[in-house]
């Protein structure tokens, strides 16, 4: 057997971020950067694993018993070298469970990762590891994803939709709808990366501690996602996403990002995924990049060169 490579795409969430997980209608798009899982035979029955960044260097690697999925010993390079390879772990052993022959070999598997976006971008090192974890193992992703790092799973039907779709859970299953969402506007769309990664898990938690009548909110996402995707003008785009950020910052307690960082802005401000870290997508009728970069912000993309 030869080696093979298999590839997820990243995702960015446009629409319904937190209230997703209660059932909202959410506008997904997977984006042109991911993830690819190589993986080829070799005689030891090691699991031998090496993950590179956007920049060709390793950042990650460590060698797995396949008999037992323990690791080998290592010398331990740091502390989130150790977590990385415990939930690396997590991974192996609930792919094993949801297909037992899964790694059932006499001989091991040299595995390569590499990422198309720098790490702290947040377009999805981990769901895209998931989605080739799940290809390999010829498992149900979204089984994997819930036996692991749970959420929504909008993050795994972008890796998997090479198109804008629509997301919603409905009794806690995936409806996913492939969609056209081509604005006429979107020249004036761009993302603008907040120089730091936002742990969705900690956002999430947040939200549920703090989430005050969302049944009413979902019900005003779902009509806003709606609007956004038949939407034909910028002004009303503009307004649809800044009438987002409000319903958002009163279900989780936080400020909009545009009034914590950018309140002299001159163009619409929305937060993606988890507040607080991450990109943002900025709606603007002219090419916002000399304030973003004033501002310290220099890594801004136009719409069209991020989505799929």
């Amino acid at each position: 057997m030869k080696s093979k490579t298999l590839y997820s795409n990243g995702k960015l969430l446009l629409t319904g971020e937190y209230v997703v997980l209660d059932g909202a209608l959410s506008l997904a798009i997977p984006t042109k950067f991911g993830q690819s899982l190589t993986f080829e035979p070799i005689r030891k029955p090691k699991l031998i694993w090496e993950s590179f960044d956007d920049k060709g260097k390793i950042w990650f690697e460590n060698a797995f018993d396949l008999r037992n999925n323990e690791m080998l010993e290592t010398p331990k390079v740091s502390e989130q070298h150790d977590k990385t390879s415990e939930r690396l772990l997590q991974i192996l052993n609930a792919s094993k469970k949801l297909n037992p022959n899964f790694l059932n070999t006499n001989n091991g598997f040299r595995v390569t990762t590499k990422l198309d976006f720098p790490k702290n971008w947040g377009l999805g090192t981990s769901s895209t590891l998931i989605n080739n974890m799940a290809q390999w193992a010829e498992i149900d992703a979204h089984k994997l994803l819930e036996n692991t790092f749970g959420g929504s799973g909008y993050d795994i039907a972008c890796a998997q939709y090479n198109s804008p779709i629509t997301f919603q859970l409905k009794n806690g299953k995936p409806i996913v709808k492939q969609i056209v969402f081509n604005p006429v506007f979107i020249e004036n769309l761009y993302f603008v990366h907040l120089n730091k990664k936002q742990n969705s898990r900690k956002g999430i938690k947040h939200y549920h501690e703090n989430k005050e009548n969302s049944k009413l909110a979902i019900n005003n996402i779902n009509e806003i996602t709606s609007q956004m995707i038949a939407c034909n003008t910028l002004d009303h785009f503009e307004t649809l996403i800044t009438q987002h950020e409000t319903i958002i910052s009163k279900i989780t307690k936080q400020t909009p990002v545009k009034a914590l960082l950018f309140n002299d802005f001159k163009g619409a401000i929305k937060s993606l995924g988890a507040w607080g870290g991450d990109f943002v997508l900025v709606a603007s009728k002219e090419k916002p990049s000399k304030y973003f970069k004033k501002k310290g912000f220099g890594t801004i993309i136009p719409y069209k060169e991020m989505v799929l």
